[in-house]
């Protein structure tokens, strides 16, 4: 009874589930009761159309049309068993090798540190620190000494004071901890950093942050939206020990003054400016972000309300400035600004650190399990000759248990057998280590990576729809390509009698507009000076007279190709008079190594194509032909059902 119940339970739990995955993801049309589901059919829509993926009702029809076709010729390709044939599975093999490869990395570490690094683009943080050096090894002390320093914050002391009294970073003297506005990303090694920036409460002091320069107590004073960059120009007169305040003002003033007068921003800062590097350019110094320039200059510049705007003369610790704005580029949508991000993030040693999480949580949950007892006795057995690859694997392989994922058992002959791979001789002689357990226990860690990597890539079309749509696309991409190449593009190509019976019905279609027989002369770059001379004896003189006028046995001066063209090609040749006699202009071509014209010697009038003057484009239409056919057989031969009200829900 408790059985029948327990079953009853089961039964009902998994009706249940399906019932919610119909409802969440409806079934929009079937082939032979094979279900193609909205989000199937929502992904390939949108990745064909692209940014014309407007789920209109017109968009949608076509696409549904289309799409119907394409699983219809998928289905014969099933029944003709096309999908055991085992070359075609190693192809798809190959594929899903090479996209695993990278498809984790991207979607879990690169994309996520993406989309963190624009997150934080979006803002400015206005921050101070206080920094405590690490000397050496010696990394406690600095840090029990920034745990003092916050306990005397917390407190209530003076930031600025402590940081004065106790900062090593050499600016805090005159700054007093105050950074002022940073943006991300911030250089190598202070990721740290940022992320606290960006995390912590305006206000509050930070833990002990480390970094590459050593402990960091953080203090986030403000937030801003990101400023972005602007581009810029300026007129800069220097301050100069023999010329008083009061004359380089005067200065500045004056061609302030002609500038609201109409005058020409860019004359007026090559003939005044005294930035040598910009002045020649009309002051142009193009696009800067915070923290490029001083904080005066950047404030000025970024408070210009409108392109053109001209600054007011302003004093810098260089000098004089008036600044224009010529434009401003504020954060761009997110794939723009995807492959600039991407490039920072894959050189920061945040990548590194976000595989590293990546691993461990792979770890955690493939119950991952280690006997370092088996890892110990192998280092014992081995010598230095192992470090130098002329060590052979016993066979049989040691079956001993060296690691667990998943309760599958990594036996110690598969890691002795990595040992021997490319990846572990790169690794060695990166590390050049001459130290034995040191070596193996370095690649011991590099096997494990590459294994909890290979143990999650087994499971990504259960995690990530998006890899099994593509892995779905590319299956049934082979399939069509084989079955179109046995039933279509083979038969087009080697059906003589089919083709032939095709062309004589469709005859009209193939036929030749007006031709013209040519002579094309070809004259090296060497003997330019005879061109003219050449055509003009060319006009009134056959192809054989002119050879025989210009070459000698000693030097070929011209070559002659004849041609047939038709009167619609004929038009890209400059200037060729349709007539008898009709001559182009001298054309170079090969960089002007070489120089061509043309002579029309005789007109061919319209006519019919043979096969074998149509062949090529007859083929293309008799493989349309045929598809069209097959796709009509299919119809009748596979049933098709479209949920009509599953697809008006798509439209928008």
């Amino acid at each position: 009874m408790i059985k029948n119940i327990w079953s009853l339970l089961i039964f009902s739990l998994t009706l249940l589930a399906n019932l919610s995955a119909q409802k969440d993801d409806p079934v929009l049309f079937t082939v032979e009761d094979d279900p193609v589901h909205v989000s199937e059919f929502k992904y390939i829509y949108s990745k064909t159309n692209g940014n014309k993926a407007d789920f209109s009702q017109k968009s949608l029809e076509e696409y549904l049309d289309l799409y119907t076709k394409f699983k219809l010729k998928v289905q014969k390709a099933k029944e003709m068993q096309l999908d055991t044939i085992e070359q075609l599975k190693q192809e798809l093999a190959g594929y899903r090798r090479q996209l695993a490869d990278s498809y984790l990395i991207d979607k879990e570490v690169t994309e996520k540190l993406n989309r963190e690094a624009y997150e934080r683009i979006q803002q400015d943080v206005n921050i101070s620190h206080i920094l405590f050096s690490v000397n050496g090894a010696d990394t406690a002390s600095a840090y029990q000494q920034a745990l003092a320093v916050k306990k005397q914050l917390d407190k209530g002391e003076d930031f600025a004071t402590l940081a004065t009294q106790y900062s090593n970073d050499p600016s805090a003297v005159n700054n007093k901890g105050h950074i002022g506005f940073i943006t991300a990303l911030l250089p190598t090694g202070f990721y740290p950093l940022e992320t606290a920036a960006y995390t912590q409460p305006t206000g509050e002091v930070s833990a002990p942050v480390r970094t590459s320069a050593g402990y960091h107590l953080l203090r986030v004073n403000d937030r801003r939206p990101a400023r972005g960059e602007i581009e810029v120009a300026h007129i800069l007169l220097r301050k100069k020990d023999d010329q008083s305040p009061a004359a380089a003002r005067q200065k500045i003033d004056s061609i302030y003054l002609a500038l609201q007068s109409g005058g020409d921003f860019d004359q007026l800062a090559k003939f005044h400016s005294e930035d040598r590097m910009s002045a020649p350019q009309g002051g142009y110094i193009g696009f800067f972000g915070i923290n490029r320039y001083e904080k005066t200059f950047e404030d000025v510049a970024f408070s210009l309300p409108e392109d053109g705007t001209i600054s007011k003369p302003f004093e810098s610790s260089v000098g004089w400035h008036i600044v224009q704005r010529i434009s401003k580029r504020d954060i761009q949508p997110y794939e723009v600004e995807k492959s600039r991000l991407e490039n920072k993030v894959k050189s920061d040693p945040r990548f590194e650190k976000a595989k590293e999480s990546m691993i461990k949580r792979i770890k955690q949950e493939a119950k991952f399990k280690e006997y370092p007892k088996v890892l110990e006795d192998f280092i014992a057995s081995e010598s230095d000759t192992l470090l130098t690859f002329r060590w052979r694997i016993p066979e049989p392989r040691p079956q001993q248990t060296l690691m667990e994922l998943d309760g599958q058992d990594y036996p110690l002959g598969d890691f002795m057998a990595y040992l021997k791979g490319d990846a572990a001789r790169k690794r060695l002689s990166m590390n050049q280590t001459t130290d034995l357990a040191t070596a193996i226990h370095t690649l011991y860690e590099d096997y494990i990576n590459s294994s909890c990597m290979k143990h999650e890539e087994q499971k990504l079309e259960e995690k990530y729809p998006d890899f099994k749509n593509l892995m779905r696309e590319y299956e049934e991409g082979i399939l069509l390509f084989e079955a179109t190449k046995l039933l279509v593009w083979d038969k087009a190509s080697q059906d003589s009698s089919g083709l032939a019976v095709f062309f004589k019905k469709n005859q009209a279609r193939y036929h030749w507009e007006e031709r013209a027989q040519m002579s094309l002369y070809r004259i090296s770059n060497n003997d330019k000076d005879l061109l003219e001379a050449i055509r003009t004896y060319a006009e009134n003189h056959s192809s054989e007279e002119v050879l025989r006028r210009f070459n000698t046995a000693e030097q070929v001066i011209i070559a002659v190709e004849e041609r047939t063209m038709e009167r619609t090609r004929a038009r890209m040749i400059g200037r060729l008079p349709w007539r008898i006699g009709g001559m182009s202009n001298a054309i170079p071509v090969n960089r002007g190594s070489i120089y061509n014209f043309y002579k029309i010697e005789a007109l061919i009038p319209p006519g019919q194509k043979s096969l074998g003057e149509a062949r090529g484009y007859a083929v293309a239409d008799y493989q349309d032909h045929l598809e069209k056919k097959w796709v009509e057989e299919l119809r009748k031969t596979y049933k098709v059902q479209v949920d009509r009200k599953v697809f008006n829900n798509l439209v928008k």
